[in-house]
């Protein structure tokens, strides 16, 4: 008869624990799963199969013990009911098969293709919000089905309470497991009647940021203003990518001199991969007479001119994070130089040509500039910047 027990396996770890594995054995045959715990001997009480009651958060880890036997005893007793293979060899399986099926090990193939196709900022930022799943869970795996709008409101109510991030940053944490879910539908290990997301369910929908960007004034001291060698590269990076539309750092990084094509330039933004070509204005041409040529390399700035391969996109967006943290210490040391009490940041060149385009332009060429694939999120985007109408309702109020 096929017995199903939990107990510590006998390799011990380096620090004294022990894993716990369910055993299961059919016709003096055995075979172990492991759970992704281990226990110190001290903490397990062989005969309830159990941790004692002076093991941290005991009750929770004893219910995901007890979860993880009877998901065992129900597929052996599925097995048994349709007169399948009770094996050891068929359940290991069977288990094997149940397990490739579960959220974790999908989010496992979504970290290693960030890995694989060099997307080191989604990794550095996806991987986290995956473990704080977990250690909210308290568990190894979970299935899909188990995912429901119930155990995410409780997960978001998790976050809220015990850390100190924003509405938005939850968020982020739910499209993390939005993605994770649309891609096990996707390959087929699971339905979409368990997909907890939508009407009637959990609706992701960012809370709306302010954005602020600078003055036409701050612009102007900004570009007149005396700075060191250092500051002054930060400062050519910030209004390259203003005077570009509001060019995205990463993408103003990888201008190459090939890009530059009778006074235009031509490129296609990182993000999206959306091409297009824009005006090279005057005062771009003078901060890129700055940099001379290098014939070792095509890049304008040589930020990246160190690596020795930049098509690897992993190592280009680590190096990518580096030089825009060193660059936007450099704008907040300007921004106190100056008097500016805003942020100063790279990012912040972007929001500043959504201030200062404001009303000017119209939303169709506002969404060329920006390389926005729907026009809505340009809409949403320049939304911030537009205050004109109301502006005007408040004076007819207030004289």
């Amino acid at each position: 008869m096929a017995s199903i027990n939990i107990v510590l396996r006998k390799n011990i770890k380096a620090d004294g624990t022990y894993p716990l594995v369910i055993r299961y054995t059919n016709n003096r045959k055995t075979f172990y799963t492991y759970l992704g715990h281990s226990v110190l001997p001290s903490d397990w009480d062989e005969k309830s199969q159990r941790v004692k009651k002076s093991y941290p958060n005991a009750t929770r880890f004893n219910n995901m013990l007890a979860k993880a036997v009877a998901e065992y005893n129900e597929k052996l007793l599925e097995r048994e009911t349709d007169n399948a293979d009770t094996s050891v060899e068929a359940m290991r399986s069977a288990v094997k098969t149940a397990k490739e099926k579960t959220f974790f090990n999908q989010a496992n193939i979504y970290i290693d293709h960030l890995r694989k196709t060099g997307k080191s900022n989604r990794l550095s930022t996806d991987l986290p919000r995956i473990n704080r799943f977990k250690e909210f869970l308290g568990v190894a795996d979970i299935s899909f089905k188990e995912i429901n709008p119930g155990l995410l409101k409780k997960f978001m109510a998790h976050l809220k309470s015990t850390r100190n991030i924003t509405d938005r940053t939850i968020v982020n944490h739910l499209i993390v497991i939005r993605t994770i879910f649309n891609q096990g539908i996707a390959a087929g290990i699971v339905d979409h009647k368990y997909y907890p997301f939508g009407k009637g369910k959990i609706i992701i929908k960012f809370p709306d940021s302010l954005k602020i960007g600078l003055s036409a004034e701050e612009v102007k001291q900004l570009e007149n203003a005396e700075l060191s060698e250092g500051e002054n590269h930060a400062r050519n990076l910030f209004l390259i990518s203003f005077y570009f539309a509001g060019m995205r750092v990463s993408d103003v990084l990888r201008l190459k001199w090939s890009d530059f094509q009778n006074d235009r330039l031509y490129y296609s933004m990182g993000k999206n991969q959306k091409g297009g070509s824009i005006k090279l204005s005057n005062k771009a041409k003078k901060i890129l007479e700055q940099y001379p040529h290098d014939n070792s390399h095509d890049l304008v700035f040589h930020d990246l001119a160190s690596l020795p391969d930049i098509t690897k996109s992993y190592e280009v967006q680590i190096r990518i994070k580096t030089r825009v943290k060193s660059c936007n210490e450099h704008l907040k040391d300007i921004a106190k130089i100056l008097g500016i009490k805003k942020p100063l940041t790279m990012h912040i060149a972007r929001h500043t040509f959504g201030n200062l385009s404001g009303d000017k332009i119209p939303i169709q060429l506002l969404q060329k500039l920006y390389r926005h694939t729907s026009i809505t999120t340009t809409i949403g985007y320049q939304g911030h910047f537009i205050h004109k109408d109301a502006d005007e309702a408040l004076d007819a109020v207030i004289g």
